[in-house]
Formats: C-alpha cells, sequence, structure tokens
C-alpha cells in the first residue's frame, strides 16, 4: 500500500469516527467502546501494514469444546 493509500485510508477512518461521535445520539459508554475498538482495530491494521504482524495469519485459535 502506497503512503498516499494509507494516509487517505486514516482520513477516512477518522472523519467517519468523528461524524459517528457528532451526529449518532448514544450513551457516551458506548461511543467510548466503539471509539477503543476503532483504535485499537486501527493500530493493529497498521502494524500489519508495516509488518510487524506478518505471523499474524499463523496464529491458531484453539477451539472450546462444550
Amino acid at each position: 500500500m502506497s503512503l498516499i493509500g494509507l494516509v487517505i485510508t486514516l482520513i477516512v477512518i477518522g472523519l467517519l469516527l468523528y461524524l459517528v461521535n457528532q451526529y449518532l445520539p448514544l450513551d457516551p459508554k458506548i461511543k467510548q467502546i466503539l471509539n477503543v475498538v476503532v483504535v485499537i482495530c486501527t493500530v493493529l491494521w497498521l502494524l500489519s501494514v508495516f509488518g510487524v504482524f506478518d505471523s499474524l495469519s499463523n496464529v491458531q485459535v484453539p477451539r472450546l469444546r462444550g
């Protein structure tokens, strides 16, 4: 991904998060949780783009038997 594409993607994510925070009538706790989830997902995506999480695709989630 090019640097311009990366910057545009971050601007779009920030703009969408701003619009959700300004114009959707949600409880402040729900907005805070949404903000935290979006920031964590964005940071993980950035780490993946820069190659820090190359081994992320090799992680296996164990099954729970029930």
